[in-house]
């Protein structure tokens, strides 16, 4: 675990620590794929059919584990036999482990467009379309979530960047290959921001901040950058940029457990900031609930903008639209972690009833930086009333 502040010895500690935990998390990664293979194989010189048996990735087969603070994927699972309809399928899956075998004991990565482009030297296994090859990618990672491998373990990184981050922290960034180490001060970018890489397995941490602000909009991370809100707030700011990628939420995950700092989300008061926005950074999502133990932030708690807030300071709003009500009737109904918080019932309803919607930009009403001067101060002044 890196300490707040780490002396260089902690340093050098933290980062053998970090390659120890990645060697023994390749070994585990090898170890279910060769597993799995040995299993088919056993089977088909047995003259018996072989199968693979995924979990079923939807809201219907999750539930929400409050002690543990976020999604679990039920036990539904399906199953892929081999059979003539299926063979194709079949081989592209095993080749695809293959794939992921080659690339941990290489040390290196592949996109998801690489893993489709490696497809085309598969033959018959090669896949048609990108959607083929992402779906089998997804199947493989779901069968591995079983053994806590997670799909950058199994080297397939996501096209997608993660956010930026401004404020008080320093990154600690290995060099995969000599080790040495990295010093990224993420108060000196200026108007710019450190960029979280696709894989943060192997960094660490040193910082005294208060607290991670995890902002849904550009604009507003871009305002409290430029105004250095996290000086005077003493907090690391990271921009989410609506919902947040695997590679920020593990970032945001990894920093507030290694450094026990609270997480604060600010995200637009609308059904969508709230059930896709907040309640994946929290709690995960259904077709991804058997990552949710890797790439959720149940510390989170919700500054805003609240249904509340849009009274108390008097904001524009907008009226909620048929997909803003449905989505909001849907997390009421459906969602297991908004069903399990009596507050955020009582929160959706409230929007529900006042028929509106409010934007986090919609502060400016009262100057551009009443966000900075009065909201946020306000807020942060009595965070036990932050919804869950």
């Amino acid at each position: 675990m890196a300490a707040r502040r780490t002396k260089k010895t902690g340093k050098k500690k933290s980062t053998k620590k970090n390659k120890r935990e990645s060697e023994d998390l390749d070994g585990t990664t090898v170890e279910a794929i060769v597993n799995t293979a040995k299993g088919v194989h056993s089977l088909i010189g047995k003259l018996k059919k072989p199968d693979l048996s995924f979990p079923i990735r939807s809201l219907g087969n999750v539930s929400y584990s409050e002690k543990r603070g976020y999604f679990e994927i039920g036990k539904l699972r399906k199953t892929r036999t081999l059979t003539v309809n299926t063979v194709k399928s079949f081989a592209q899956t095993l080749r695809m482990m293959g794939l992921s075998k080659e690339l941990v004991e290489s040390s290196d990565f592949a996109t998801k467009r690489d893993a489709y482009y490696q497809s085309k030297n598969w033959e018959d296994a090669r896949f048609d379309e990108q959607n083929e090859s992402d779906a089998v990618m997804d199947d493989i990672e779901a069968l591995f979530s079983t053994s806590g491998v997670s799909r950058e373990q199994l080297r397939f990184v996501p096209d997608e960047h993660g956010g930026a981050v401004a404020g008080q922290l320093v990154v600690l960034d290995p060099d995969r290959e000599t080790g040495e180490v990295e010093r990224i001060d993420c108060t000196r970018f200026g108007s710019g921001a450190y960029s979280i890489p696709s894989s943060v397995e192997h960094l660490s941490f040193e910082t005294n901040a208060k607290f991670i602000l995890a902002i849904e909009t550009g604009g507003i991370f871009q305002r409290l950058q430029s105004h250095k809100f996290w000086q005077t707030a003493n907090c690391i700011l990271v921009s989410m940029a609506g919902v947040p990628t695997r590679a920020t939420r593990r970032f945001i995950r990894k920093l507030a457990d290694e450094c026990s700092i609270p997480v604060f989300a600010f995200v637009d008061c609308d059904p969508y900031g709230i059930s896709n926005i907040y309640r994946t950074l929290k709690v995960g999502s259904g077709n991804a609930a058997h990552l949710s133990q890797f790439f959720c932030v149940p510390q989170a708690r919700f500054l805003g903008v609240t249904p509340e807030d849009i009274q108390r300071y008097d904001l524009p709003t907008h009226p909620l639209l048929e997909v803003d009500i449905k989505r909001a009737k849907d997390a009421l109904k459906n969602d297991p972690f908004f069903k399990s918080h009596k507050a955020w019932q009582k929160a959706i309803n409230q929007l529900l009833k006042m028929g509106v919607r409010a934007e986090q930009q919609a502060l400016a009403k009262w100057g551009l930086n009443y966000v900075i001067e009065e909201y946020l101060p306000q807020k942060l002044s009595d965070t036990e009333r932050f919804l869950p």
